[in-house]
């Protein structure tokens, strides 16, 4: 009896001995953000510790959409165009602002960019979205290769 306690006991030690080696040493997963492209999100704390939360596209919540998922954290987004946001937990999302045309944006300091009532100081107003490198006319043009849409903007307020 007492060969037969001995045996599992060495079993028992065997088995915890492989499941906490196991255990401690696999290393945690690092946390990641689950996003696609064209999806919406409202960021907030955008200058200490930013947070990512999807949204639908026409809420006023929604302050950016996903552009690019760059696998690797230090990968570029694309180049040739206005400069892209990035928020990056895992992955880095290469972020274009959602600005709708006819809407107002101003600046905000914790989300950058917030829908104003046009007329607010300092606010800029979408005048045109357009596809593509499109020429604005007489209004600023902040193009974005990829997607590839241009915000034709003026002034929104005093």
């Amino acid at each position: 009896m007492r060969k037969i306690l001995v045996g599992l006991g060495v079993v028992v030690l065997a088995l915890v001995g492989a499941y906490a080696f196991g255990f401690f040493d696999s290393e945690p997963a690092p946390p990641t953000v689950n996003a696609t492209v064209g999806e919406c999100a409202a960021v907030t704390r955008a200058v200490d510790t930013p947070r990512f939360r999807a949204v639908d596209c026409g809420s006023d919540e929604a302050n950016v959409k996903v552009a690019k998922i760059v696998q690797q954290v230090g990968g570029p987004c694309p180049a040739g165009g206005a400069a892209y946001s990035t928020f990056t937990l895992g992955v880095k999302l290469c972020l274009i602002p959602n600005l709708v045309e006819g809407s107002c944006y101003g600046a905000d300091k914790e989300t950058s960019l917030v829908k104003v009532p046009c007329g607010t100081a300092k606010s800029v107003k979408v005048v045109k979205v357009l596809g593509g490198g499109a020429a604005c006319g007489e209004q600023r043009a902040v193009v974005y290769p990829e997607p590839a849409v241009t915000f034709c903007l003026d002034e929104g307020g005093a």
